[in-house]
């Protein structure tokens, strides 16, 4: 916690400052009006010198304004570093999250992230504002007050010997056991935001399988499981500010009892009795304003080591320190392509590709090699978990290959800068996703500068300009986070023509055509041909039809490519692929 506060607290160095001076005039303050009350007591009113209680009465409104000033300055100082703290944590963590490869990813876990950039980003940021408020206030008016109560009577301070190290004591127990706890808590938090992101992002599939009433037990197992902890953090703390009161009060009594002694003896004033009691209620006061501060220490140092787990993992896939630039590649001298020729492709090629998720024994794909030239369609088929999206995935950087090379353009894509990689593709995922806002704005992610008809044009192309015109606003017609008030099939032509719009010079499709009708998915990729046929285009499929008029389909099994030809060349050598056309297609269509 001791880094990550020195890392994002270095910038407000100049407010902490102001904050601690006036909380050091506060406490100064706080500490000398004891001192006033008491010689008010002592020579004012004993000796009926009204005077005398004026003019101090008068110093020590005075001095009550200037704290009072010191106070509300300093809490706004303090609010404004605390939340100044938090969004610049928040915004590291986004940063550093952006920068992870999807290994980095599923080894946190999204809905851990979202919990660390957000809870535990608000457990540090409190505990930011409480010490710049309490914490440093507190030791002042403690180690001050005992110095003052000691100057006043040095008998009567021996009661201080003994209170300060049992609430000391006390404190130590009850921190010890709340450590764990609070560790707990942060993780079962973590599966609340898990089940809570299921349950939404599948509610659908819920309800289709009326697992309505499992997915409520399975929430409530959830929430009982962080209640029940929570409980036990509350019943610790509970008995903490009971008995801190306990001992604050058998402390007065004492001080009065014997004080009292002391003044009918004449060995004190009344005066300094009760400056005294005032610094023992200053002390006690500041114990108990330390304590509710360390009931946030323990969680917000969770909170704060979950938080340098992020910002310290170094990224598996980073830039090179040297990146190789390459030409620009797409749009050609025009700068929009759509002459069909003046665009410029890239060469992709894979050389002895091996890949093997972190941990794994078995890599998924093994000793993969083939070339795809621009202008080329390359199409990539295969049964289920064969490594076909795990195949494309390493051309982005998703994830990097652990033996072999992936290059573009003759350079390994290890060797450019990723933001360089990712301007040369055009990526259409296998789940096609859109962001909440218009038609348009989904559109424009693939070029802020699009204009109007440059959006419809890529529409065209995906098929998905009829349904855009019939929508109400058209391209400023809305759309929902995750593009869940359009259909499966215009979410689709609406990825794909997002990845037009970009003029890439590579286009990867990932069984990007799934959700379309045969004539659809046929009129499409008659498109592509046409208004695209200067592109690299990559296409994984599941359905036959899609590919049978690649110029190169590519057939994989188990991690492997057992077979590279066009369609009439794999069906007649190929047994793999023989098996994947049969099934779909009849002996009359595969031929046809």
């Amino acid at each position: 916690m001791t880094r990550l506060l020195r890392r994002y607290l270095r910038p407000y160095a100049t407010p902490i400052v102001g904050v601690l001076l006036l909380l050091l005039v506060q406490a100064i303050g706080n500490l000398y009006l004891p001192t006033l009350q008491g010689d008010i007591i002592n020579n004012g009113v004993s000796k009926g010198d009204t005077n005398y209680i004026g003019s101090i009465g008068g110093f020590m409104l005075l001095v009550t304004f200037v704290v009072g000033a010191a106070s509300i300055v300093g809490v706004y100082l303090g609010a404004r570093v605390a939340m100044g703290f938090g969004r610049d944590v928040r915004s590291a963590i986004f940063r550093q999250v952006e920068a992870f490869s999807q290994v980095e990813i599923n080894k946190f876990g999204t809905p851990s992230l979202i919990t660390r950039n957000t809870n535990d980003v608000q457990q540090v940021q409190t505990l930011v504002f409480l010490a710049l408020t309490l914490m440093i206030s507190a030791p002042i008016l403690i180690i001050g007050g005992i110095i003052l109560a000691v100057r006043q009577d040095v008998p009567l301070s021996g009661l201080l010997v003994v209170v300060l190290p049992l609430m000391a004591g006390f404190i130590g127990i009850v921190l010890s056991r709340a450590v764990p706890l609070f560790r707990a808590m942060q993780v079962k938090l973590d599966r609340i935001n898990q089940v809570m992101r299921e349950t939404l992002a599948g509610v659908r599939v819920i309800r289709a399988f009326v697992r309505t009433d499992h997915e409520e037990k399975r929430f409530d197992d959830a929430n009982v499981d962080l209640f029940n902890t929570a409980l036990r953090v509350n019943r610790l703390f509970a008995i903490t500010i009971p008995v801190m009161t306990l001992i604050l009060n058998l402390s007065t009594v004492g001080v009065m009892w014997f004080g009292a002694l002391r003044v009918e003896s004449g060995e004190m004033p009344i005066g300094n009795l009760t400056a005294f009691l005032q610094y023992l209620l200053q002390i006690l006061f500041a114990v108990l304003m330390a304590v509710f501060m360390f009931i946030f220490v323990p969680r917000a140092a969770v909170s704060a080591t979950r938080i340098q787990e992020v910002l310290e993992t170094e990224p598996s896939v980073h830039d090179p320190e040297r990146p190789v630039k390459l030409a620009a590649v797409g749009a050609g001298s025009d700068g929009d392509g759509r002459d069909g020729n003046a665009g410029t492709g890239g060469r992709i090629e894979f050389q002895a590709v091996e890949f093997r998720y972190p941990g794994a024994q078995d890599p998924v794909l093994r000793d993969v090699s083939f070339a795809a030239e621009p202008g080329e369609t390359v199409a990539i088929v295969g049964s289920t978990g064969s490594g076909k999206t795990t195949l494309v995935n390493l051309i982005p950087r998703f994830y990097d290959v652990t033996a072999g090379a992936v290059l573009l353009d003759g350079v390994d894509v290890r060797e450019m800068d990723r933001a360089d990689v990712w301007r040369r593709l055009g990526v259409v995922p296998q789940k096609a996703f859109l962001f909440s806002g218009t038609v348009a704005s989904n559109l424009r992610f693939g070029d802020e500068a699009a204009t109007d008809e440059q959006l419809w044009a890529a529409l065209s192309i995906a098929q998905g300009r009829d349904f855009v015109e019939e929508m109400e606003g058209r391209l400023e017609a809305p759309i929902t986070q995750g593009g869940t008030n359009v259909s499966g099939g215009q979410r689709q032509r609406l990825a794909i023509a997002r990845a037009l719009v970009k003029r890439a010079g590579i286009l990867i499709f990932d069984d990007s055509f799934s959700a379309l009708d045969f004539g659809t998915d046929a009129r499409l990729r008659a498109a592509l041909d046409r208004e695209m046929g200067w592109a690299t285009r990559l296409i994984v499929a599941q359905r036959v039809g899609t590919i049978m008029k690649a110029d190169r389909i590519l057939v994989m099994d188990a991690g492997r490519i057992v077979g590279s030809g066009t369609h009439t060349e794999l069906l007649a050598s190929n047994e793999t692929y023989r098996e994947i056309v049969y099934s779909q297609l009849s002996e009359a269509e595969a031929v046809a």
